[in-house]
């Protein structure tokens, strides 16, 4: 992934080899120790959802997409985490068209009041620095199951530098003033951006979302070098949580959890076990494996972490930050 990628350039890359490759988890660790670990309650903090009868995703728009060009709604979440202990979710927002948003809102609103599902909270879609933001997120300040905000921002229109913006920057220290936190989603490159932003919105709690978008199969030293500072950045911030997730789609088609162990293990040891969450990313994860696959892989990578270390990871961190 280079430092200039968009978020269509990032689903065309990934998307050539849609099936995902099969892996056999080593038996390494105990049959105490892998019991213990398969009966981890999970909180997955970024459940993507869309319902094509309701919404229209204006990056549904390309071939490279079309394996998630239908809808994925609660019951197919449902049968694609059946037995894997997942007890909450977060929704996180699906880049919806900006008209729609006031209706993704209330739709994930309604969700999330529902006892039949595990969703318990949500992260919606917005436009930070535009003249209509803080009107719209004003109105959904008390609103207690809103929890946040995210707009992409390794999109086409987004250039590099946006996110520091002044109106961009005024708008996420509103979210902090309401309560309410802010995804940061960018380029590998541009994870120093966000450590930048951060530092100006100290009351303000951030999420840095799949590990700061570093490929797995990169081969850009500089690039490497720079998302490394980026992540060291942000750790130094306080108010900055992570989520382990997303970089599965970076993979080769045969991957396997050795591959992504490296970015993982950084993002892990940087930010601690007290800043990172578990985050499922489906369906987008499933351009490269399915979600049982990529919670294995997950556990295969942290085994040999102490079992409260997994617990945090897995679970406690995402219910503490979340309020859930």
């Amino acid at each position: 992934m280079t430092d200039t990628v968009s978020r269509r350039d990032f689903l065309t890359t990934v998307a050539a080899g849609v099936t995902a490759g099969s892996f056999a988890l080593d038996s390494m660790a105990s049959a105490q120790d892998q019991t213990v670990t398969e009966q981890l309650a999970i909180i997955d903090t970024h459940q993507h959802l869309w319902d094509l009868t309701k919404f229209k995703l204006a990056w549904h728009k390309d071939e490279e997409t079309k394996p998630l060009q239908r809808s994925f709604v609660m019951s197919d979440y449902l049968e694609a985490t059946k037995g894997l202990n997942v007890v909450k979710t977060v929704y996180m927002e699906v880049d919806v068209v900006p008209e729609q948003q006031v209706e993704e809102a209330a739709y994930v609103t309604d969700l999330c009041q529902r006892n039949e599902n595990p969703m318990r909270a949500a992260v919606i879609s917005g436009r930070p620095g535009t003249p209509g933001f803080e009107p719209y997120i004003r109105k959904l300040a008390d609103n207690k199951y809103i929890k946040g905000v995210r707009q992409v921002l390794h999109g086409e229109s987004n250039p590099a530098g946006y996110c520091l913006e002044p109106a961009f920057v005024k708008s996420i220290q509103l979210l902090g003033e309401l309560g309410k936190s802010f995804d940061l989603c960018v380029r590998p490159g541009e994870v120093v951006d966000a450590a930048k932003l951060v530092a100006q919105c100290p009351k303000t709690r951030f999420i840095l979302d799949h590990c700061g978008n570093m490929s797995v199969t990169s081969t850009d030293d500089a690039l490497r070098a720079k998302w490394k500072q980026g992540m060291r950045e942000l750790a130094d911030k306080p108010n900055v949580m992570c989520k382990v997730s997303g970089i599965v789609v970076t993979a080769n088609k045969d991957w396997k959890p050795d591959d992504l162990a490296p970015n993982i293990n950084f993002t892990l040891d940087t930010f601690g076990e007290d800043r990172v969450m578990f985050a499922g990313d489906w369906p987008v994860c499933t351009l490269r494996a399915s979600f049982t696959q990529w919670v294995n892989a997950l556990k295969q990578i942290v085994k040999d972490r102490p079992i409260v270390f997994q617990k945090k990871l897995f679970h406690d961190n995402a219910a503490k930050f979340y309020g859930i």
